[in-house]
C-alpha cells in the first residue's frame, strides 16, 4: 500500500488539509470555515478522505491554533504553525526573505534570513487579522469577497484605524456621514489592515523583498495583497503568493510529518472521535441566566412595563412628530401624533447607507399612513445618532440631538424617577446616572468592542446562528461559560477552549451574554456596588 502523509491545520476560523505523495505532489486538499464545529468538520472531511482513498495508509501531523489541543489529546504528532510555514519556504520557495501571514485571528511576520526564523505575532491588537476584515464587511453589508470587489474600483485611500474594531467602525461611520463611497472605504480598510500589520509587527527590522504572502485573507483578496505592495514599496516581481497560499501551514506541516504511525482515513476520525468526543463538562460554569423556560417568562413579565402608548394610524389629515436615530448599524424611526400616542416604528440595518436606510423607513411610514387613509402633516422632526449631520441635511429635518440626551428624554418619559439608564448598541455601550431629575454622569466605551452589537452579532454569525436564535439559546443555558471581556477578535480562542471542554451552542450564548454584563459593569463603569446605578434602571438598545 502507498504511505502518503497528511497535514491538518485547524485554526481559529478555519480548517486546512493537504495529503502529499510519496513525491510530495499534493492529492488532495481543502480549505473549510468549520464554524467552531470541529468535530462535525473533521468527520466530514476524513469520510471524503476515506471515500478518496479507501484503505490506503497516512501518516497525519497537525499544526493550527485549534490544531494543538487536539494534538495533545490525541498523541498526534504536532508542529507549530511557523516551522511548517518556514519548511514549506525552505522547499519551494528559499528565494524569499519575509513572511507575512494573515490568519483568522492572528497575524504574523515572519523574517527568514539566517538559519533561525525571526517570528512576530500580534499579541493583543484586533487588528490586521481576518476576523477583522470580517467584521468590517459585515459593517458594508457584504463579504470579504466583496469587500475585494468593492476596493478594486477605489481610486482614493481614506485614514481607518484597524487597531479595534470600535475605532475603524467609528471612523468608517465618519466616512459614510460625508457620502464618501464604499468603494473608497473598503479599499482603506485593506490599507490598514496593511498598515496595522507592518507597523506593528516589523519594528526593529525591515520587510525585505522578495515578500511571500500566506493565508486565507491574503491567498483570496487581490486588494489586500495590493494594499501591502504599495504599502511597502513592491512590485510584482518583490511578493509572491502561492497558487494554495491558504494551504501553505498545511502543507508544510505535511512536508514536515513522519510515517511512525500509519493508519487510514477512517481510523484517524476514530482516534480523534475518541479522544475529543463531547462529554461530561470540564469547565466551571456560570451559573444559569434562567432556571426554565417559565422563569424566563416571568421575568420578561414583570420587566416590560415601560412602553408608549402605540394606537393605529387615524384616517383623515393628522399631524405628527419624527424621530430618527440613525445609527452605527441601524437606521430606527418613530412617528407620534399631538397626545404621544406611537403610530409607527422602523427598525432595520443601515447596511452601509444611511440615507438610504432613512428613505425606506420614510417610505413605510408613507404608506402605512396611505393604507389607513390619512394625510400626514410633519410638525416636528429631529435626528441622532452618527448619522445626525448627514441625516439633517439631506432630509431638511428641524433639529438634532446628542445620543445621550435623546436617550434620557426617552427614559423620562417612560419612567419618570429613573435613575440609571444603559444602552448596547452596534458599537458603542452609554451609561447615563440620574439623580433628583438631572444628569449627573455619562460613561461611553471608548477602546474596546466587546460589550457592543456587533460583538454579539459577531460571534453568533461565527457560530452559524442568527442574533435572534442565539438570544434564545442563552436564555436556555444550563452551564453557562465565564468568557471573561476580553476582545472579539481574541476571545474566540476562549470559545474554541469552551467547545472542546464540553460546552453546548447555548453555553457560549450565555457565556457571552455575562460577558457584555461584565464588560459594562467592571471594564466601563468600573462600579463598585449595585447601590451606584440606584432604584430604578431603564435600559435600551437592539
Amino acid at each position: 500500500m502507498k504511505h502518503n502523509r497528511i497535514g491538518l491545520d485547524v485554526g481559529s476560523t478555519t480548517l486546512k488539509v493537504v495529503v502529499l505523495d510519496d513525491h510530495d505532489n499534493i492529492c488532495f486538499s481543502t480549505y473549510v470555515r468549520h464554524n467552531a464545529r470541529i468535530r462535525e468538520t473533521l468527520s466530514v472531511v476524513f469520510s471524503e478522505l476515506g471515500e478518496r482513498f479507501g484503505d490506503e495508509l497516512f501518516g497525519l501531523t497537525i499544526t493550527g491554533s485549534v490544531g494543538l489541543g487536539i494534538a495533545e489529546r490525541t498523541q498526534i504528532p504536532f508542529v507549530q504553525e511557523v516551522v511548517a510555514s518556514t519548511a514549506y519556504v525552505r522547499r519551494y520557495h528559499p528565494q524569499a526573505t519575509t513572511l507575512i501571514d494573515i490568519g483568522g485571528e492572528d497575524a504574523k511576520v515572519v523574517f527568514l534570513k539566517g538559519e533561525t526564523p525571526d517570528m512576530r505575532m500580534n499579541s493583543n491588537c484586533a487588528g490586521g487579522t481576518g476576523a477583522f476584515i470580517d467584521q468590517m464587511a459585515l459593517l458594508l453589508d457584504t463579504t470579504p469577497a466583496g469587500l475585494d470587489r468593492l476596493a478594486q474600483r477605489a481610486v482614493r485611500i481614506h485614514p481607518i484605524a484597524s487597531r479595534c474594531g470600535v475605532f475603524a467602525k467609528t471612523d468608517i461611520q465618519n466616512l459614510l456621514a460625508k457620502n464618501v463611497s464604499r468603494e473608497e472605504i473598503a479599499a482603506s480598510i485593506f490599507h490598514a489592515v496593511a498598515v496595522q500589520t507592518v507597523v506593528t509587527l516589523s519594528h526593529g527590522c525591515d520587510i525585505e523583498a522578495p515578500v511571500l504572502f500566506c493565508g486565507g485573507p491574503l491567498a483570496f483578496l487581490p486588494s489586500l495583497r495590493k494594499a501591502f505592495a504599495e504599502y511597502l514599496h513592491l512590485d510584482g516581481t518583490q511578493t509572491i503568493c502561492p497558487a494554495d497560499a491558504q494551504l501553505l501551514p498545511a502543507w508544510g506541516t505535511a512536508l514536515s510529518g513522519t510515517d511512525a504511525s500509519l493508519r487510514a482515513a477512517d481510523e484517524w476520525l476514530a482516534v480523534i472521535a475518541a479522544n475529543t468526543t463531547r462529554g461530561d463538562r470540564t469547565y466551571k460554569a456560570l451559573p444559569a441566566i434562567f432556571e426554565n423556560e417559565e422563569a424566563h417568562t416571568a421575568w420578561r413579565r414583570q420587566r416590560n412595563t415601560g412602553t408608549f402608548r402605540s394606537v393605529p394610524i387615524p384616517p383623515g389629515r393628522i399631524g405628527i412628530t419624527l424621530g430618527i436615530d440613525s445609527g452605527s448599524t441601524t437606521t430606527k424611526i418613530a412617528a407620534f401624533d399631538d397626545r404621544q400616542q406611537l403610530l409607527f416604528t422602523h427598525y432595520a440595518p443601515n447596511n452601509g447607507n444611511p440615507i438610504a436606510a432613512v428613505g425606506q423607513g420614510l417610505r413605510e411610514l408613507l404608506a402605512a399612513c396611505r393604507t389607513a387613509g390619512a394625510d400626514p402633516v410633519v410638525e416636528g422632526s429631529c435626528v441622532t445618532g452618527y448619522g445626525e449631520d448627514l441625516i439633517k441635511a439631506a432630509f431638511g429635518l428641524d433639529a438634532g440631538v446628542i445620543e445621550t440626551i435623546a436617550h434620557y428624554l426617552a427614559a423620562k418619559e417612560i419612567t419618570p424617577d429613573v435613575s440609571f439608564i444603559l444602552d448596547i448598541g452596534g458599537q458603542d455601550m452609554k451609561a447615563i446616572f440620574v439623580e433628583h431629575g438631572a444628569v449627573t454622569r455619562m460613561e461611553i466605551n471608548e477602546a474596546c468592542s466587546s460589550g457592543c452589537g456587533s460583538f454579539i452579532e459577531t460571534f453568533a454569525r461565527s457560530l452559524g446562528s442568527g442574533v435572534g436564535e442565539f438570544a434564545a439559546q442563552a436564555c436556555t443555558a444550563s452551564h453557562p461559560c465565564d468568557l471573561g471581556t476580553r476582545c472579539t477578535v481574541f476571545m474566540n480562542s476562549r470559545v474554541k477552549q469552551m467547545l472542546r471542554e464540553g460546552a453546548s451552542m447555548a453555553d457560549i450564548a450565555a457565556g457571552l451574554s455575562y460577558s457584555v454584563v461584565k464588560n459594562c459593569l467592571y471594564k466601563v463603569l468600573k462600579l463598585r456596588s449595585a447601590d451606584e446605578m440606584g432604584g430604578r434602571i431603564v435600559v435600551q438598545g437592539g
